[in-house]
């Protein structure tokens, strides 16, 4: 009779709790991310251009002959480097930096006629891709119009003078003024501009957190009024997700990386790791990358950063939550640091990079667990016995999961998995090699040796 009493009340204590569940909507949990997506990029890739380096000639036109190359590889979004005119008063350089903007509503003659960029932008959404264009608005070039028709839209020094970013030595820049309610409408109305006028797809906005936040959050609402657009944010905080940028980069993941292969420490990337599936929005985007333009040209090409362990580095970015980029060249094995304000041409060449990337672009198109936001799995770590030295975890979305696991070092390791909850048949990524997964698997992995099993 005693048990009797227990298990009833244990039984209407339980029936009570739920039914009394609370309705109270200060209790109920709110997405952060209060933006929509469009609804291409929930799977999608991302490629840096770098116009005047690509060939040769440095034009659209020439490009656009890397375009079957680029889709072949599994790009989704063609992000290009700035490309109106660059200003020529305190010019680094003989040609100066792409982000010393003369005129926001003008075209690099160097890189070909606005209506070169036009056919450019509408080969590339022929072709079933999508276009972002760079966009420095936290500055101008010393001799845009701007500074002599509208010189209270900048910052000064005390002396009144206009001065570059404060603490930096942008000395080809000037630094504007997001004070000025005049001058975040110019800048809006610009904005608008090339989406209304060449039906480009969105932005990638340089220094991003220098311009107040309520700016962006109001662009972006202008800007979806006329179409969905993609925002990638040159930042790495929470707020931007809110109300204005699809994706922000992940510069800590880069930094960790390198740590990883040439400190051969994994706490930092374990850190990093727990910090994404913790405290990152669940439908926020990050930008993973081993290469971009600024690393690229003031931090060393990625074999320089990396070393022996950069293909770990590469198929990293490609398997943990997130976008993976490719800078231009990349997928060639470029090797080098890439002139800044000078003419430095890409030598194209077949290289193992492109197998990685394609094969990473194309699983990512296919595996819904690799998939960006929400739309993806979370990443669970998955326990093994060598976890200063192997990193090892699960995703899945759906009826789609992968099992990456990393030899971060250059040793071989005998390394054991708990894999307790993850038995099934899975297909190497780059081997085809079939793993039937138990309870528990034993694995030799060759230094720095990457496995990414994907369930059948």
């Amino acid at each position: 009779m005693k048990n009797f009493i227990l298990v009833f009340l244990f039984v209407f204590s339980g029936n009570f709790l739920f039914k009394s569940q609370t309705k109270d909507p200060r209790y109920q949990p709110k997405e952060y991310v209060e933006i929509t997506h469009p609804e291409w990029s929930k799977n999608a890739t991302i490629y840096e251009v770098n116009i005047r380096q690509y060939t040769p000639e440095g034009t659209f036109k020439a490009f656009e002959n890397h375009l079957p190359r680029l889709k072949k590889m599994g790009v989704d979004i063609i992000w290009l480097m700035p490309i109106h005119p660059i200003g020529v008063k305190n010019r680094k350089g003989t040609l100066g930096s792409y982000y010393s903007v003369k005129d926001f509503y003008g075209i690099n003659q160097e890189f070909g006629s606005g209506k070169d960029f036009q056919h450019l932008v509408d080969k590339i959404h022929s072709m079933g891709m999508y276009v972002i264009i760079d966009w420095v608005g936290n500055h101008s070039a010393w001799d845009n119009p701007l500074a002599t028709q509208h010189p209270d839209w900048y910052t000064k020094t005390r002396e009144g003078n206009f001065q570059p970013t404060p603490w930096y030595d942008w000395d080809d820049v000037i630094d504007f003024d997001y004070d000025n309610p005049d001058f975040r409408k110019y800048m809006t109305d610009a904005l608008k501009y090339w989406v209304k006028e060449t039906n480009i797809d969105g932005y990638r906005a340089d220094v991003a957190g220098f311009i107040p936040t309520d700016f962006w959050e109001n662009a972006r609402q202008e800007l979806d009024q006329i179409k969905p657009v993609f925002m990638l944010a040159e930042w790495e905080s929470r707020d931007l997700y809110k109300k204005s940028f699809d994706m922000t980069y992940s510069w800590s993941l880069w930094d960790q990386l390198r740590v990883a292969t040439n400190q051969q420490k994994l706490s930092g990337l374990v850190e990093y790791l727990s910090h994404d599936v913790n405290t990152v929005p669940r439908n926020a985007y990050r930008m993973t990358f081993t290469d971009n333009h600024d690393k690229n040209s003031w931090e060393g090409n990625p074999y320089l950063n990396f070393g022996p362990g950069l293909k770990t580095a590469i198929v990293m970015t490609g398997v943990v939550n997130g976008m993976m980029l490719c800078y231009s060249g990349q997928e060639a094995g470029l090797n080098r640091s890439l002139k800044f304000f000078e003419k430095d041409p890409i030598e194209w060449k077949d290289d193992e990079n492109a197998v990685l990337f394609t094969k990473l672009f194309h699983l990512k198109h296919d595996n819904q667990a690799l998939w960006n936001g929400k739309y993806g799995g979370e990443m669970i770590r998955v326990v093994n016995d060598q976890q200063d030295k192997v990193i090892s975890f699960y995703r899945e979305k759906n009826t789609d999961a992968v099992l990456p696991i990393l030899n971060f070092s250059d040793k071989i390791v005998n390394v054991n998995l708990d894999t307790k909850y993850y038995q099934g048949n899975y297909k190497e990524l780059f081997s085809g090699k079939i793993f039937n997964i138990k309870e528990k698997i034993n694995l030799k992995l060759e230094p720095w040796s990457y496995m990414v099993l994907v369930k059948e």
